[in-house]
């Protein structure tokens, strides 16, 4: 299982502390990064290398056993291509299982007020997959777009069938969808055949007034069966090769009892919220990890408790 440079947030920022030209989250930085912490591989933001940078970092992989997953942005017009093209021309070079992207900003139910406002992102998000298509189909390059707590399943899966190409697919999200009212388990499941690489996550679960508190927590502590979802997955995708993606932060709100919240959803069912809400009430945690309050030097400290402890889960239970 590799690391994502989300786990590392804070950890990067007490570094540029002590030393400010220094960044844990330079590609070749943050794979021996996640070497030395016995992950498998990384997925990172690996912009434009030149060729000495690619060898460099292809080599240690390869000599190592590792995988590299690249973080990019879709191109958002025409103008923006040149860029984009670079970019995936790196992480062909490299040898990136896939490059992972999004296409909404945002969480749905925070940032957009109005339907119509969603519409007019969603149809931008379509276009820049568009845009994108051919690009990563010369290279032969597969982009995986995140299921982002932006677009629900339905339509996820509808725009992928859509785009109708190889190289266009997922990265599935094992937890943001659950925040949508999709499901615990079959967002997953109708995601698996078209995965390309995983943000694997477990998270606590709490009842609140309007709604649930949903928090990143190391894996196995948490509310959901990853078994499950890691068989799913891998019964799809025999190959595929993991990533944790375990932000150490406040547990998020999703605000699921207020009006504004299905604003932006009207087909969302009653009976999605009752099999939510349930779900929730089922698995409620009372592990939730309230990292606000915590020194910087303390918040890095669990941060670190929390990756190791969520490698050696997955490698003793998971077979990652």
């Amino acid at each position: 299982m590799g690391l994502v440079i989300y786990d590392c947030n804070l950890l990067r920022k007490w570094m540029r502390r002590q030393r400010p030209i220094f960044d844990l989250f330079k590609p070749m930085t943050f794979l021996n990064h996640c070497f030395s912490l016995g992950a498998g591989g990384m997925q990172a933001s690996l912009g434009v290398l030149k060729p000495g940078e690619v060898d460099e970092l292809r080599s240690f992989a390869d000599r190592h056993g590792m995988f590299i997953d690249a973080i990019v942005k879709p191109p958002k017009d025409e103008q923006d291509l040149d860029r984009f093209e670079a970019e995936i021309k790196t992480a062909r070079d490299v040898g990136v299982q896939a490059a992972r992207t999004t296409i909404i900003p945002g969480r749905r139910y925070e940032r957009f007020k109005t339907l119509e406002e969603f519409r007019e992102f969603e149809k931008h998000g379509q276009k820049m997959l568009e845009l994108a298509t051919p690009v990563v189909e010369r290279h032969r390059v597969r982009l995986a777009v995140e299921n982002h707590k932006d677009q629900r399943i339905d339509g996820r899966v509808a725009l992928l069938k859509y785009l109708d190409s190889e190289f266009i697919g997922a990265c599935v999200d094992t937890g943001n969808s659950f925040a949508l009212l999709d499901g615990a388990y079959e967002p997953i499941e109708a995601l698996a055949p078209y995965a390309f690489t995983v943000h694997l996550k477990d998270q606590s679960l709490r009842q609140v007034e309007d709604g649930f508190l949903l928090g990143d927590i190391p894996l196995g502590q948490g509310s959901f069966d990853l078994h499950r979802m890691v068989s799913t997955i891998r019964k799809a995708k025999p190959e595929i090769k993991f990533t944790l993606e375990l932000i150490t932060r406040d547990p998020l709100k999703v605000p699921c009892l207020t009006e504004e919240f299905f604003a932006t959803m009207p087909l969302a069912r009653a009976s999605d919220l009752a099999r939510t809400l349930q779900f929730v009430r089922r698995h409620q945690k009372g592990s939730l990890q309230e990292v606000s309050k915590l020194t910087l030097k303390e918040q890095v400290e669990l941060e670190q408790s929390n990756v190791t402890s969520s490698i050696q889960y997955a490698s003793r239970e998971l077979k990652l």
